[in-house]
């Protein structure tokens, strides 16, 4: 199972989530082709209700320590309620990676 694959289904089981979007941004950074170095992560899951930001993050960083210690070098965490996703409307773009331009691998 890739490590993107193994990140999808951890998230489900633990929070089961409305909107889930696990994204692999490696691309977008200094790594070899077809690495799982970098992902965003959209998590919309009523399991938020309540929570401060911070413990949300918490929750994903502690579900995903493993990947975290072996390999999955950038996590960026959008969290949400359900009822915030609405408001939203989504998220946005990561930024492209300012040590790639001009940089070959």
């Amino acid at each position: 199972m890739s490590i993107q694959q193994t990140i999808e289904q951890k998230v489900k089981d633990a929070l089961t989530p409305e909107h889930l979007e696990v994204v692999n941004e490696s691309y977008m950074h200094r790594v070899e082709p077809g690495s799982e170095t970098h992902f965003k992560l959209v998590v919309v899951s009523d399991a938020f209700e309540g929570q401060r930001l911070l413990a949300r993050h918490r929750t994903l960083n502690t579900l995903l320590a493993e990947e975290l210690a072996g390999g999955v070098h950038a996590l960026a965490l959008h969290t949400l309620t359900p009822a915030e996703w609405r408001a939203r409307g989504g998220v946005p773009d990561s930024p492209n990676c300012m040590g790639k331009a001009g940089v070959s691998v």
